[in-house]
């Protein structure tokens, strides 16, 4: 007879009871108890998204910790939080398919310069212009794990001239990859566009700054779908008031939401998406975590573990 399994849930946001209902399906072994009111309860495991300070006794007790998300970059602002139980974030769980998406999306409307167009339409002019070599418009991907490999390969089939960059080395076939900061300094040269896709760690915050951004060629456009901090903000417009990049398209920022006074809003040169790339798909999610935890049952391993030394 399969044991009852105790899980403490948190996420501080109106779609919980959807979240709940959606564990309920994948796991019905498990009854779930809802922190704060349910904090002293013994449980099992915990699912949670942006822990608060309150967790800390809870989480301690468990056997591990699931992350509603890829990024775990709010567990790091309680140190407090225990060392010794495993964190679990998300693999892919229906985001790559997305993220695939809204990269093709953005390499398209640069390539074949849609955003030209939309200006000529705007002015009523009729301006064809040559086609561009896709063989000259070289893509570099910063982040090969799972959602910047799916990029990366998606890219690469289209026939663009992909490189990757990650922190340690790689090898993917139709790929030129590259690691280390030396790595980095030697594949932005050849990137008409940059998608960044790695985690935020104090290895990689401000990891896109005028000195970075500065090694790609003229003109080139830079796309960020990991996270806010890794550009420096000021250092972006800069590079753009000066000509040197040719646009941005940015879809998380370091406040979030972005603030409306924020200059991304209006510049002509930027294009803004609400943090839309990958949404988390709760019914996907919730089957991962649910075929998680009873292989934990099992005594087996999983993946997603998160070590905490690299942050990620």
């Amino acid at each position: 007879m399969t044991r009852r399994i105790d899980i403490l849930f948190h996420l501080a946001d109106r779609s919980a009871p959807e979240w709940i209902d959606a564990i309920g399906r994948a796991l019905p072994e498990a009854r779930l108890h809802v922190w704060p009111d349910d904090g002293d309860v013994a449980a099992d495991y915990a699912i949670v998204f942006a822990p608060q300070p309150g967790h800390v006794a809870a989480l301690s007790r468990v056997r591990a910790v699931f992350n509603l998300g890829a990024g775990v970059n709010a567990f790091w602002q309680i140190p407090e939080l225990p060392t010794d139980v495993p964190l679990i974030r998300l693999e892919d769980a229906g985001m790559a398919g997305q993220m695939v998406e809204y990269a093709t999306y953005a390499a398209l409307r640069r390539f074949r310069e849609f955003d030209f167009y939309a200006v000529e339409q705007r002015a009523a002019r009729w301006s064809p212009r040559e086609r561009q070599d896709k063989r000259a418009f070289g893509i570099g991907v910063l982040g090969l794990g799972a959602l910047g490999l799916r990029v990366a390969a998606a890219l690469r089939d289209q026939g663009f001239p992909v490189s990757g960059w990650s922190r340690t080395a790689k090898e993917v076939a139709g790929i030129a990859t590259h690691s280390g900061p030396d790595g980095l300094d030697a594949m932005l040269p050849s990137c008409r566009l940059l998608i960044a896709l790695v985690p935020l760690t104090p290895a990689t915050a401000g990891l896109l700054n005028r000195r970075t951004l500065g090694r790609l060629p003229r003109g080139a456009v830079v796309v960020n779908v990991g996270r806010g901090a890794l550009v420096v903000d000021a250092d972006l417009l800069a590079l753009l008031a000066s000509g040197h990049l040719a646009g941005a398209m940015l879809d998380v920022f370091s406040d979030e939401p972005l603030p409306a006074e924020h200059p991304f809003w209006h510049h002509p040169q930027i294009e803004v998406t609400p943090h839309i790339s990958a949404i988390t798909q709760r019914d996907e999610s919730a089957v991962q975590i649910a075929a998680k935890i009873r292989a934990l049952e099992r005594g087996e391993t999983v993946g997603g573990v998160v070590d905490r030394s690299r942050q990620y």
